[in-house]
């Protein structure tokens, strides 16, 4: 199936590229190919985990089509070679329409990027670094603290969004966005009939800044077993509710990119993270990190440009989260690093972190909570 699928993605890219425009049959003048590639070096001193290897971080391909004048759609298709967590090999990440005939009512359907945070429905090469913040990654639906599926921010649902209030230089100040969601991550029907509802808005005083606010609640759930304090099994349906919020803000102007979020999150999560089917039978809560946590980051990416204009960057970041909203549960990241933009298509990132770790590693190994990484990739796009 995965071979049938990528020989047909390879047809179209041939006949787009074989023929003149105006020799293609309509449904195919509408369509549009791009994606990205992730190559990865990553070398890690953790005690008991200690990696020096090459990887595959990310591999997409991304279908845009436009069905009709006031319509678009997409379909993305995502390949991971370096982690269990993301699930290696091939999935679909979007495929969702959106009608966009009005700027302050945009209507979008399907499987795609939940309303929350700023940082979260950024590209993994836009966004700058090694990976994610933690608190986006734990919070928003990447490899969720709840135990759901690797998802990359999505859900599949129903959402609004749109622009308001334009000043004498023709630009909105306001940009709204609330989703309705099955709450269960992708490619998973709802199963306690109960939608997640997020949003967010946020305002744009000056050009280049956003300063905002995101709300979510839902839960998330599975119908299996689970033993209770007194030792007793259960069978059936459990929920646990899910209440998180976030304040963001980015500067973007300049060539310059600033850009901080703090994530805070109530609700209970689930021993084991959904990886196969046999794993939502689990129902057991993880009652050792309770039912709190939350996150911050800050960081800068900034241009050299008496060096090498709008080619050669330099950036840092601080990403602390914590497990149970507790610094003896904390991780925290000080990062540094340059991007080189070889071309406007090919890049070349190179990282290093300290991490100063007191979560789940460490309650074993009190004393070494520090730890080295260096990370460097070379990303491309088509």
């Amino acid at each position: 199936m995965k071979r049938k699928l990528f020989l047909l993605l390879a047809a179209i890219c041939v006949l787009t590229s074989a023929q003149a425009e105006d020799q293609l049959p309509a449904w195919l003048k509408m369509i549009k190919i791009s994606g990205y590639g992730m190559g990865q070096y990553q070398y890690t001193s953790q005690e008991g985990a200690k990696a020096n290897t090459f990887a595959i971080r990310l591999g997409r391909v991304i279908i845009d089509a436009h069905p009709s004048k006031d319509w678009a759609a997409r379909v993305q298709f995502q390949y991971n070679g370096n982690t269990a967590d993301l699930t290696q090999g091939i999935r679909v990440v979007d495929v969702f329409a959106e009608w966009q005939h009005f700027d302050f009512l945009k209507i979008k359907a399907g499987q795609f990027k939940r309303a929350f945070t700023i940082e979260n429905p950024m590209n993994p090469i836009d966004q700058g670094f090694m990976s994610y913040s933690q608190n986006v990654s734990k919070l928003a639906g990447f490899t969720d603290r709840d135990g759901a599926v690797a998802s990359n921010g999505r859900d599949i649902g129903v959402q609004l969004q749109g622009d308001f209030l334009k000043n004498a230089n023709d630009r909105y100040l306001l940009h709204y966005q609330i989703g309705v969601y099955n709450g269960q991550g992708i490619n998973t029907k709802d199963v306690d009939q109960q939608k997640d509802i997020i949003g967010g808005v946020w305002v744009m005083p000056v050009k280049g800044l956003r300063i905002g606010a995101f709300g979510w609640e839902g839960s998330y759930s599975r119908k299996g077993s689970w033993t209770d304090e007194q030792g007793k099994t259960h069978k059936g349906l459990r929920k646990l509710p899910q209440h998180r919020y976030a304040f963001s803000a980015e500067y973007k102007a300049n060539d310059w990119t600033l850009r901080s979020e703090y994530i805070h999150s109530t609700g209970k999560a689930f021993t084991t993270t959904y990886k196969s089917s046999a794993d939502l039978s689990n129902a057991n809560v993880n009652e050792a990190i309770g039912s709190k946590a939350d996150g911050l980051y800050a960081l800068a990416i900034a241009p050299l440009a008496t060096i090498n204009k709008q080619k050669l960057y330099i950036k840092a970041r601080y990403d602390v989260y914590r497990e149970s909203a507790d610094w003896g549960t904390a991780k925290t990241y000080y990062e540094a690093g340059f991007n080189y933009l070889i071309s406007k298509n090919l890049q070349i990132n190179l990282e290093y972190a300290r991490v100063n770790d007191k979560s789940r590693f460490n309650r074993a190994l009190s004393d070494k909570h520090d730890y080295n990484m260096v990370d460097c990739e070379l990303d491309f796009r088509f």
